[in-house]
């Protein structure tokens, strides 16, 4: 074959191929053409509504139209479908499979008991009230010390020194010599100025029996204790009024503990607590709280509460370590899981889960937490659910939708039904019976921050007679309230606990 020839073949080789290939992709083109889906009148794509512009970075500014936010970023349309489609119930939607990733654990808010227990630490210090100070009536000379030293535990009555005093020997004498004269009443004055030299009682009547001068005189220790101070040594010289020694009692003994400042409105003196220790385990200490004292420790932010303990045997010493609890009772309150509490250091929030797997960061004022649980004093009613792990990553997702926080006193009562506006908060406190009909409660109460209440004594309607049967004067209750426009009206009453 000649080479024109094998050119020839090769160019219509070449004309079919792009003949086949230009087949192809008309035939593309037609198929894509005709193709239903993306026939506007076929399939009309729905338009969706448009809320507002935001930048995800500051979710709470809002704009009107497309363009740029203060920071210079690109705004994005919050539709309505995102916002809750029209629901009653705003919130950020998370399906349910997510959550059960996030790991959420969703509980309801219930009323419960709340103890007020609390523990402290602390140590043994001595009884600084059990102090005997130990001092010489009459200027004389040590003839003889009893081996005794600082640091030891000795018992009432204890010899420490043995003074000789000229001048009680020479009064004693004087005495003695007009004693035998027969008149009594120098006799009596003579003995009076014994006394005012402060010569024991002993010692003078030691001199009466013996008819001789008792110069030297024993220094005892009035109490048992331990010697804290000894200031005698044998040949030394000492003045009247000088302090010889310091003993202090084992008979009782302080435990100093800290406790924190959060806790101190609780604290009483008089309360009983338990204190164990290491040196004595599976024992128990029980005492009162004989003094809470005035100033706060700055750096650890604590106060300290002395107890007084008994010390039987004198088994408690000063500098042992000891753990205190504290136990105050029990009162009824609205309880949430504390791991539910978030706290941003400007507010307290819980995440509340709404109907539909909507949900909503609401704003809460907190109270005690103990057990690991946390009272809720406002902003959340009984009954309703919040979020008790997964929820910080829920609450990102609504900071980033700009979803703000349901305020305190926004908590409406979950048993309230739609009547086609909106229902009235409840706002709760404490307070005391004071009055009582069929129409109306007086009650002194405690303030109501919601609403900026202060405590006070004042009559609430009675929304139904049977809320308040069985109810009497001095009562003390929990009570829930609303504002309508006839007056502040009860809505529901419970007793504390320990009534």
């Amino acid at each position: 074959m000649s080479g024109t020839t094998i050119a020839r073949t090769s160019l219509v080789t070449a004309a079919a191929a792009l003949a086949l290939v230009a087949g192809g992709v008309g035939f593309g083109i037609a198929k894509f053409g005709t193709s239903p889906a993306s026939d506007p009148a076929a399939s009309p794509i729905p338009q969706k509504k448009i809320l507002y512009w935001y930048d995800p970075m500051i979710p709470a500014e809002r704009h009107d139209g497309p363009g740029l936010s203060s920071m210079g970023m690109k705004l994005i349309p919050r539709y309505a479908d995102e916002d809750g489609g029209g629901s009653a119930e705003p919130g950020v939607a998370i399906d349910p499979a997510s959550i059960q990733r996030l790991g959420a654990r969703i509980v309801a808010a219930q009323r419960g008991s709340l103890s007020n227990a609390a523990s402290a630490t602390g140590s043994i210090d001595f009884n600084e009230r059990n102090i005997a100070i130990v001092q010489a009536r009459s200027g004389g000379f040590v003839q003889r010390v009893y081996a005794r030293a600082p640091g030891d535990v000795v018992p009432a009555g204890a010899p420490l020194a043995d003074i000789l005093v000229p001048e009680w020997a020479g009064a004693q004498a004087e005495y003695l010599a007009v004693r035998r004269t027969g008149d009594a009443a120098l006799a009596r004055a003579a003995r009076q100025r014994l006394s005012l030299l402060g010569m024991p009682a002993g010692s003078i009547a030691s001199a009466e029996q013996s008819g001789r001068p008792q110069g030297v005189t024993t220094i005892r220790t009035p109490v048992g204790g331990v010697i804290k101070t000894l200031g005698v040594r044998q040949g030394m010289t000492v003045a009247q009024g000088q302090t010889l020694a310091e003993v202090n009692g084992l008979g009782t003994v302080w435990l100093n503990a800290a406790v924190p400042e959060a806790i101190a409105g609780k604290l009483r003196i008089g309360t009983f607590v338990t204190a164990t220790l290491a040196a004595f385990p599976g024992e128990s200490f029980r005492g009162r709280i004989a003094a809470i004292l005035p100033q706060a420790d700055a750096a650890s932010r604590t106060l300290t509460i002395r107890v007084e303990l008994p010390n039987r045997g004198g088994r408690l010493r000063p500098g042992m370590f000891a753990s205190v609890a504290l136990d105050q009772g029990s009162r009824a309150a609205l309880l949430v899981p504390s791991e539910a509490v978030i706290r941003t250091g400007r507010r307290t929030l819980v995440m509340l889960a709404g109907p539909g797997g909507r949900f909503r960061p609401a704003e809460v004022r907190i109270g005690a937490e103990g057990g690991g649980k946390t009272e809720v004093v406002a902003g959340l009613s009984e009954g309703e659910k919040v979020v008790a792990s997964g929820q910080f990553l829920i609450d990102s997702e609504a900071s980033l939708a700009g979803l703000d926080a349901r305020p305190i006193g926004g908590a409406a009562p979950p048993t309230a039904k739609p009547t086609g506006k909106p229902a009235a908060p409840i706002y709760e406190t404490v307070g005391s019976i004071e009055a009582i009909d069929r129409s109306g409660v007086t009650l002194s109460h405690q303030p109501v921050p919601a609403i900026g209440w202060p405590a006070m004594t004042m009559t609430f309607r009675v929304a139904e007679p049977a809320l308040v049967r069985g109810y009497r004067k001095g009562d003390r209750v929990r009570f829930g309230f609303d504002q309508p426009a006839d007056g502040p009206t009860l809505r529901r009453m419970t007793r504390e606990a320990g009534q």
